[in-house]
């Protein structure tokens, strides 16, 4: 069994200090993947840079503050690549790939974006070289008989099941129509050919939801977005046996506006 957790952090300083450290110590995870950590490693208490029992890769972005991704595992990778080859982002703490027997993992953080403005923009331009990167990604993991991975905020809800007011998002960022076709040609068999793993695990339900925000009363009356997901290769997808969303049981234990996304594979 390989069991895979994402989640994006919202600030790793700040969620260790809200309940990150006493979970990590809980979880049954193998591999865990986390995004918008928003700190140089230097600057992460010890717990959580490199706890006991992990092997860790964090790459922070070269703006401060902002966006980072780390990846722990733990059995040592047998390689591990910061970025996917993009001269634009590769500094921007978006993506990190290791390479565990027999499978490729990778954690991403998609640009948010925002309509009219230059993020907007920005996450056009991420999308149309990411998608060229799963494909080739794919395509050298089969030469090698390996599968594929890639989990994270990838920050587009793909259908009307995966956010609760879709009919007052269709014009914002992440719930745009180009945003869903691009996902859409992730996951078409002549495009990337990959498998939304926990869709796939639950085909007819609104959500699971997956994302918050602060404000009001989402959280309680779970008014979330299905944006962070797992994206794998049609055979990895098959081996997924269980796949949720560790909600929080009450706002206040929430330690991110994200829960954490967990499936289990029987390899």
């Amino acid at each position: 069994m390989l069991t895979v957790t994402s989640v994006n952090v919202n600030g790793l300083r700040a969620a260790a200090k809200k309940g990150f450290v006493e979970w990590l110590a809980d979880t049954s995870a193998d591999v865990l993947c986390l995004q918008e950590v928003r700190a140089e490693p230097g600057q992460l208490p010890e717990a959580v840079r490199a706890p006991e029992g992990w092997f860790v890769t964090h790459a922070p972005a070269a703006a401060k503050g902002r966006a980072g991704v780390s990846l722990y595992s733990r059995r040592e990778p047998d390689a591990v690549r910061i970025g996917f080859g993009s001269s634009e982002f590769d500094g921007s703490g978006r993506y990190v790939e290791a390479d565990l027997p027999g499978v490729t993992i990778a954690s991403l953080y998609l640009p948010s974006g925002e309509v009219g403005t230059d993020r907007q923009d920005e996450k056009v331009r991420f999308m149309g070289e990411f998608l060229a990167h799963l494909k080739d990604l794919r395509a050298r993991a089969a030469a090698d008989g390996r599968e594929v991975l890639v989990v994270g905020d990838w920050n587009i809800a793909h259908q009307q099941a995966d956010l609760k007011n879709w009919r007052s998002n269709t014009k914002n960022s992440g719930f745009l129509p180009e945003e869903r076709d691009w996902l859409t040609q992730v996951f078409a068999p002549t495009g990337g050919g990959y498998v939304d793993v926990v869709r796939s695990l639950h085909p007819d339900v609104a959500g699971p939801y997956t994302w918050w925000s602060y404000r009001g009363r989402a959280f309680d009356n779970d008014s979330g977005w299905r944006i962070d997901l797992h994206v794998s290769t049609p055979t990895l997808a098959g081996k997924a046996v269980k796949g949720f969303v560790e909600r929080a049981a009450t706002h206040d234990e929430r330690w991110s506006d994200h829960a954490p996304v967990t499936v289990v594979y029987d390899l």
